[in-house]
């Protein structure tokens, strides 16, 4: 083999420059790690041209390869800036004609500069264009291949092959990473240590590991004990951080807390081989060092005594408890402790030794009655302690508790209200066993005297006014009133409100009422909005069930306000949910006789009546409703009670009389839905309902509720240019009528089958109503009935946009629910719930997606969140209703439809629909609530 390097390993020659005949020189790259090597002179570049323009027969070029030309004289004066006068009026003077002159020549080129601005913007985007199509960017080359992405399976997904690297370098390191090796843990060191290691502590079933273990080698492998041992662990740490003793291996007395430790002991189940004998040991010492430090210190003693008890040494606890009351004989809780740890005789020794030394002690005298066991030694302590305690309430409630005779009740309360006279409850005790209401009223007088300024002593007199069936409840309530006013002693209005609630609970009805008739008011001005404040009250009482209280409440607003249709109508609304019928009739009755011209407690009162079976009290009722005010709403009314019991001619004949005197929209809108529903005889395709529709059309062109009844008509009959013009019409006299815009998408896709059309009115009715969620929604759903999928999404994309509709509970839960994978859906209710917060219509997706995943709880409450946040949506309902005929009990249901009734809701998407299609206008709640439920998915 021959020993000649080949040509790309042969040093080059000297000089030499790649490339030197097209004129390059010698350069130097990022990559070079020093500078390059120094190139040819000038003079043998310009040799080296001459040498090859001579072989071509062309003129010597330059060095740079340009052609050689005369040397002219470097006049430094050509390449001056034009704009620097310094050369030529370098002596001249700058004055005011100078600058017009430069502000004329810049306002000329800023003109000219205009005139060329469209051309040269046209000029520039048509040469920008032509270069992006022929230097397409590397996104624009692969999107038709990012397309088909949307394609590709999930199966195919997971077969694409890692991308591997197979090159010599890296498979000699992966080869070398594998044959690294590690030092061995120092748990595996520490477990073969411990092998043949015995344990002194005392543990709930714990073996040694002695030569009998099997586990020779000093692991674990009963994962059992392991996740038992970690709870016991993370039980005692956070033990240690409740007792706030974190420090407390630190060996200092200061870092033990006795209370605490008292405490921790208290709460603590005494088993005598739940601890550490190293602990206990240690803590022993430090309490020994509590009470050395200082011996007047029980609480140290005390702790100290049951550390012993718990390590079961109750002898040597019982012999701390001793030296601890020796040396602090007045400490309570001292002498407590030690009765706890002694039994029987022993027990009673110490406490008449304690009360001996703290004869003043209630807390003694009181324990030492309890270890008596028979009722008479019990009175005896109690005689004995009331005579060194005679104002302790405590003892003569014992005392009292004690006796088994009225009479002797009788005695002992008269004495113990002799001795403590201002103590209110022995007197209210007293009135209440005593044998008249004559005695029962003096001992409160006498009561009332020693504490004038005590309200709950007036009110225990109006009670017992209210016991014995008198009339003077609310003159007692006034002058006590008074008389705590003129003490300076009344209460805020927050506490005689609840002082009021209290007498409800506990039967004191009028007692009560009186209150809030005698102190709602106390405090505020006629300047504030007592009102408003008065029925906040109301309502509160509501919610926490007095409903006393707020009827009482309800009569003080109208008694001050007896023309406010909104309290009447809250306290209707009071006895309709929470009252009696005939309760709710006698409100309203006084309702329209204060407030005549009010349309809806009319209306309210005649349907109280009809839904009672009382046809003709309701009758009776928009009777006197006509009289008094024959509005529209009474007419529509009185429409609907004859429509719903068979009189169609006598309904037909209010429409006419109405639509003559009281002539609206709303009552042109009821002529045209009660002539479809209702056609005359020999009828035929609504001729009745379209002539009515267009007369209306001519006193109100800009209703749409007419403009789709119209189109609504015609569809019906077939006629679909008719209704597509009838709609189209109505959008242009209206284009902010969301409603008309639906009905003509509708029409296009569902009658005509097109969906093009269908997409562009909706586009159209986008650009008219720009931020509705309800186009969006359709658009939406136009995609995925007609299977195009991508868009679907791509719209939903956009209408949850920061700038669309991103706060729509109904977007959300389209896509919730068919735009996105099921396993995304729960995910996707928390993102939506964060970002809308608060909508029934996501509320109810949320509950369906716990449904579908059987957590059957969650989803309960979700459904009720639902309700709670709005009533008024049908569709919420339906969708529980559906849940609790699968899931629900017979109660439940029940529950639910009866507070469906009372809610009545007339809102919802699909509720709507149901409740005002042709023919359904007398359906009742629960028929409509089936319907909706079948159309359910």
């Amino acid at each position: 083999m021959s020993g000649r390097k080949d040509f790309l390993s042969q040093q080059a020659p000297e000089n030499y420059v790649a490339g030197l005949g097209r004129g390059a020189t010698g350069f130097t790259t990022r990559s070079d790690l020093g500078p390059a090597r120094e190139g040819p002179s000038e003079d043998q570049i310009k040799e080296a041209l001459a040498k090859r323009a001579a072989q071509l027969g062309a003129p010597t070029p330059s060095a740079y390869g340009a052609v050689e030309k005369k040397e002219e004289e470097d006049d430094d004066e050509r390449f001056q800036d034009p704009e620097n006068e310094v050369g030529l009026f370098a002596t001249g003077a700058y004055d005011r004609e100078d600058d017009e002159a430069d502000r004329i020549y810049q306002d000329i080129d800023e003109r000219m500069d205009r005139r060329r601005k469209a051309r040269r913007e046209a000029r520039e985007k048509q040469e920008r264009d032509e270069y992006e199509a022929k230097n397409p960017k590397i996104q624009q080359q692969f999107a038709d291949l990012k397309r088909s992405l949307g394609s590709v399976t999930d199966e195919q997904w997971q077969n694409i092959p890692d991308v591997g690297d197979l090159t010599g370098k890296n498979r000699r390191t992966k080869q070398s990473s594998k044959q690294r090796f590690y030092a061995v843990p120092d748990s595996v060191i520490a477990g073969a240590r411990n092998s043949t290691e015995f344990d002194t502590s005392v543990t709930d079933g714990a073996q040694t590991n002695g030569s009998g273990s099997d586990n020779v080698d000093g692991t674990m492998t009963n994962f059992a004990d392991i996740g038992a041992a970690r709870d016991k662990v993370l039980q005692v740490n956070l033990d240690k951080a409740a007792m706030g003793s974190a420090d407390a291996n630190s060996g200092s007395a200061s870092t033990i807390d006795p209370k605490g430790y008292l405490t921790s002991l208290a709460k603590t189940d005494l088993r005598s081989r739940d601890y550490d004998i190293g602990d206990v040991k240690r803590v022993e010492s430090l309490l020994q060092s509590v009470i050395k430090t200082n011996s007047r210190h029980p609480p140290g003693y005390i702790a100290l005594a049951r550390l012993h008890e718990l390590a079961g040494k109750p002898v040597k606890a019982r012999d701390v408890m001793s030296q601890c009351c020796s040396l602090n004989p007045h400490s309570e809780d001292a002498w407590l402790e030690n009765i706890r740890l002694n039994e029987g005789h022993n027990a009673k020794v110490i406490a008449a030794a304690a009360v001996k030394e703290n004869p003043q002690s209630t807390r003694l005298w009181t324990r030492a009655t309890e270890l008596e066991t028979d009722p008479q030694s019990k009175k005896r302590v109690l005689r004995r302690a009331l005579d060194l305690l005679p104002k302790s309430v405590v003892l003569w409630k014992q005392l009292v508790q004690l006796s088994q005779d009225e009479s002797e009740a009788r005695l002992l309360l008269s004495k113990a209200c002799s001795e403590i006279p201002a103590s209110i409850e022995l007197h209210l005790a007293l009135a209440r066993i005593v044998e008249t209401v004559v005695e029962a009223r003096q001992v409160l007088n006498t009561c009332r005297r020693a504490n004038p300024k005590n309200a709950e002593v007036w009110i225990a007199a109006t009670r017992l006014e209210e016991q014995v069936g008198s009339k003077n409840t609310s003159n007692v309530m006034k002058r006590g009133v008074q008389s705590l006013a003129n003490e300076n002693a009344m209460l805020k209005r927050e506490e005689w409100i609840e002082q009021a609630e209290k007498c409800e609970e506990e039967g004191a009805i009028l007692t009560g009422q009186s209150i809030i008739r005698e102190t709602l008011s106390y405090g505020l001005d006629e300047d504030d909005d007592r009102k408003k404040l008065f029925m906040e009250d109301a309502q509160a009482s509501i919610s926490r069930g007095r409903y006393e209280i707020a009827r009482a409440i309800y009569a003080y607003i109208l008694r001050l306000w007896p023309t406010s249709k909104s309290a009447w109508e809250a306290s209707a609304n009071l006895e309709k949910v929470h009252g009696k019928r005939e309760d709710l009739w006698n409100v309203l009755e006084k309702a329209v006789e204060a407030v005549p011209q009010a349309d809806e407690l009319w209306i309210q009162y005649a349907n109280e009546k009809y839904q009672s079976g009382d046809v003709d009290g309701a009758r009776i009722v928009l009777g006197k409703a006509f009289n008094q005010s024959p509005s529209e709403n009474i007419y529509l009314e009185a429409i609907n009670l004859e429509a719903k019991n068979g009189q169609i001619d006598q309904a037909r004949e209010l429409l006419r009389q109405a639509r003559q005197e009281a002539g609206t929209d709303r009552v042109w809108i009821k002529s045209v839905a009660f002539a479809r529903t209702h056609p005359e005889a020999n009828e035929t395709n609504n001729s009745t309902a379209l002539d009515l529709v267009n007369q209306a059309l001519q006193l109100y062109p800009s209703n749409w509720k007419l403009w789709a009844q119209k189109g609504q008509i015609y569809t019906s009959l077939s006629l679909l240019p008719q209704a597509r013009e009838a709609y189209n019409t109505g959008t242009r006299a209206n284009p902010k009528s969301v409603t008309l815009w639906l009905l003509l998408s509708q029409l296009e896709e569902q009658q005509a089958g097109s969906v093009v059309k269908a997409r562009s009115v909706l586009d159209r009715a986008k650009a008219q109503n720009p931020k509705n969620e309800r186009l969006w929604l359709e658009s939406v759903r136009l995609e995925r009935r007609a299977g195009n999928l991508t868009a679907a999404k791509n719209l939903m994309a956009r209408a949850l946009q920061p700038g669309e509709c991103h706060r729509s509970g109904m977007l959300w839960s389209e896509r919730i629910w068919y735009l996105e994978p099921r396993t995304q859906r729960k995910p996707l209710s928390l993102e939506a719930v964060k970002v809308v917060e608060s909508d029934p219509t996501l509320f109810v997706t949320v509950a369906r997606v716990f449904w579908a995943e059987r957590k059957l709880e969650k989803a309960v409450t979700w459904f009720e969140k639902a309700i709670l946040l709005d009533s008024d949506v049908g569709d919420t309902w339906a969708w529980y209703w559906k849940f609790l005929g699968m899931h629900g009990s017979e109660e439940k249901r029940a529950d639910v439809l009866e507070k469906l009734r009372l809610a009545e809701p007339k809102h919802g998407e699909g509720w709507a629909a149901v409740r005002k299609g042709v023919g359904r206008e007398g359906w009742d709640v629960e028929r409509v609530l089936e319907e909706v439920v079948k159309g359910l998915e």
